[in-house]
């Protein structure tokens, strides 16, 4: 899932991709590297950060969602908490809806949800971006995200949302220290167990910079695919990030080895991408 930001303050690209054309084209040359998913937000949810008017959310979103339609073949998700900017988007093309707070921030969105039959990713949080780091306290921070994710999937279930459209994120960052945040992603066969898609948002997070001594976001790529490669070997199927070709590539790398027989091949077949040089 690559991520488009049309907000002037998100964490590490903020401000670059507000004009429209500039993130349709961002967009673009994501599904050029690989994304299988493009994510639209145009309302920052870094930590202390205020709340977006619907309407100018939707100024920002909805141009963009109606252009990148018609150029690029991949699903156009579009992170919102908004009811109101989700049904515009779906209207406008988007098939999957992206909700930080799980319905929470809008009593609207499970309608709009099951209304739809779109995808939906409900991510774990607390309280809003502003605050939510003050509410990072957990006794048994897996089984407490668990439950309390839970809670909000069976409201979507309850209004009518099919299970299969609904994809889990443990929010990593989220109401999360770093100390957290590992502890989720080493925890994280426990969220697939659930039996539903996994989604984990890794990419250049503060926890990444903690572990690295990385303080620029910019400089966290490599520890970011870490994470990414801690979360795949646990089962997640679904990685947000920034980097899409970087990222698909080490997965490629990865899935291939992961899956491959050890006991090797008969024979003097070449390997894929291999030459007799290699």
């Amino acid at each position: 899932m690559g991520i488009v930001n049309a907000t002037p303050d998100s964490f590490y690209d903020g401000g670059r991709y507000v004009a429209v054309d500039a993130a349709v084209e961002h967009g673009i040359q994501l599904s050029g590297e690989g994304a299988d998913i493009l994510d639209v937000g145009g309302a920052s949810s870094r930590p202390g950060a205020k709340e977006v008017p619907p309407a100018m959310e939707a100024d920002r979103v909805i141009p963009i969602v109606r252009q990148l339609v018609k150029k690029v073949t991949c699903p156009i998700s579009v992170d919102t908490t908004s009811a109101l900017v989700a049904r515009l988007a779906l209207d406008a093309g988007a098939s999957w809806i992206n909700d930080i707070s799980a319905g929470k921030f809008d009593a609207g969105m499970a309608a709009v949800v099951a209304q739809s039959k779109c995808k939906v990713v409900l991510m774990h949080s607390r309280a809003t971006p502003l605050t939510m780091q003050q509410h990072a306290d957990y006794n048994d921070i897996v089984s407490e995200v668990i439950r309390e994710l839970l809670s909000e999937v069976d409201n979507f279930l309850k209004a009518g949302v099919a299970a299969r459209q609904v994809v889990i994120d443990p929010g990593i960052g989220f109401a999360k220290t770093a100390e957290h945040n590992i502890a989720l992603i080493a925890g994280l066969s426990t969220f697939v167990n659930l039996g539903y898609p996994v989604l984990v948002g890794t990419s250049r997070k503060a926890f990444v910079g903690k572990i690295t001594g990385k303080e620029a976001p910019g400089e966290r790529l490599f520890g970011s695919l870490g994470s990414v490669a801690s979360a795949f070997l646990r089962g997640a199927q679904i990685f947000r990030v920034h980097d899409v070709g970087a990222t698909k590539d080490f997965l490629s790398v990865l899935s291939a080895i992961e899956s491959a027989d050890p006991r090797g091949v008969k024979g003097k077949g070449k390997t894929v991408g291999q030459d007799d040089t290699a």
